[in-house]
């Protein structure tokens, strides 16, 4: 008899898709008894990759399937664990690990239990993968610019006072190089190589002079990717930029500057009812002529922001679809002073457009703010 995992996820997963363990067994036992079940203890934890506890945080137990597994998706209690917004928490990770067996009850109802296999220690992420990616794809395969956290695109713009920043996973002698008109500045990222209790995520911001730059992650070992990002400097419009930012897939954030016309609405929704006029609690009947007979009980209000972007490229399609399924978004209202405002997008869908059919792409979204004008509690 052989108890083994045979399938485990890649090193550093993404918690909103499936993290799959697979487990298996060679024993007569899986046909013989009927009572034969494969069992998952799941731990998880932060701090050091060897921080593990000695008591499962959840027990899964399941039957074995046709090919005589057993298939267990941990991925909806790991992703339970990311309740911070990355706004909060912008290195939010977690480490987690299963011990694999089996168990069955022999004759006398005595329940007899395999070996404990204990998998390798893997990451989680506060995000998803995507459909024609294998469920267990390593995650630098996921983006050609790893170990920044993002899909890109590859040339991207900025204007005035705006701060670039990147979420970069650190796990060796890696630097970030930002290269503004031969101007260098690198940022060094801590960590070491093939050690999860350095990994984390690290936030570099970067402020431009007002050129175009490119920023790169070098010095990464068996990772190396070398793919970079441009930012081409884009002088301010005549309207005002309304400057957004999301959670992407990888649980970080993107930018985009909208800096076409753009158009605030506030609406208001009221309830009323109409009281009785006049003293009643008095020696006679009367009332002021500032009694009203109609009043408001409950009023509600709604701000909303449309933006439109300039024309890019294509190649924002993947992004902005990041954007449309994001469940943190931000509008830097003031960047110098760091005010944010958080809001949500109403679109429910989006027209991906193309060079060849739309010639000029543009696009327009909407959005309502998610703090109203009235505190209510």
């Amino acid at each position: 008899m052989s108890f083994s995992i045979t399938q485990e996820p890649a090193e550093i997963v993404l918690s909103q898709s499936p993290i799959v363990f697979t487990l298996y067994e060679t024993s007569s036992a899986i046909t013989t008894t009927g009572s034969f079940q494969y069992v998952t203890d799941l731990y998880y934890w932060t701090g050091s990759a060897t921080g593990s506890g000695s008591t499962p945080d959840y027990t899964f137990v399941k039957y074995p399937n046709e090919e005589k597994r057993g298939i267990f998706d941990v991925s909806k209690v790991i992703n339970s664990l990311f309740t911070q917004p990355v706004e909060e928490n912008k290195s939010q990770a977690y480490y987690f690990a299963i011990d694999g067996y089996y168990q069955y009850k022999d004759g006398s109802g005595t329940t007899l239990t395999g070996s404990v296999v204990r998998s390798d220690t893997y990451t989680a992420l506060d995000g998803y993968g995507l459909f024609g990616e294998s469920i267990d794809e390593q995650i630098w395969d996921k983006s050609p610019y790893w170990p920044i956290l993002t899909s890109g695109p590859s040339q991207q713009n900025y204007t005035d006072n705006n701060t670039i920043e990147f979420q970069v996973w650190t796990s060796g002698s890696q630097t970030l190089k930002f290269d503004e008109a031969g101007s260098i500045t690198s940022f060094s990222l801590t960590g070491s190589n093939n050690d999860l209790t350095s990994e984390k995520i690290q936030t570099v911001s970067y402020t431009p002079s007002g050129s175009d730059f490119y920023v790169v992650a070098i010095n990464l070992g068996v990772f190396e990717q070398n793919e970079r990002i441009y930012y081409d400097y884009t002088c301010q419009k005549k309207y005002p930029n309304v400057r957004i930012k999301w959670k992407n897939r990888f649980g970080a954030f993107d930018f985009f500057n909208f800096n076409l016309v753009s158009r605030e609405t506030f609406n208001v929704s009221r309830q009323k009812y109409q009281p009785q006029l006049g003293n009643w609690n008095s020696t006679q009947f009367g009332y002021n002529n500032y009694d009203s007979q109609i009043q408001n009980y409950l009023v509600d209000t709604e701000q909303k922001l449309r933006v439109n972007s300039d024309y890019v490229s294509e190649d924002y399609n993947d992004i902005f679809k990041e954007l449309m399924v994001s469940d943190e978004i931000y509008w830097i209202y003031d960047e110098t002073n760091g005010d944010l405002r958080p809001i949500s997008i109403d679109n429910t869908s989006l027209a991906i457009k193309t060079n060849v059919v739309d010639k000029l792409i543009q696009y327009s979204f909407d959005f309502t703010w998610g703090q109203p004008y009235k505190l209510q509690l």
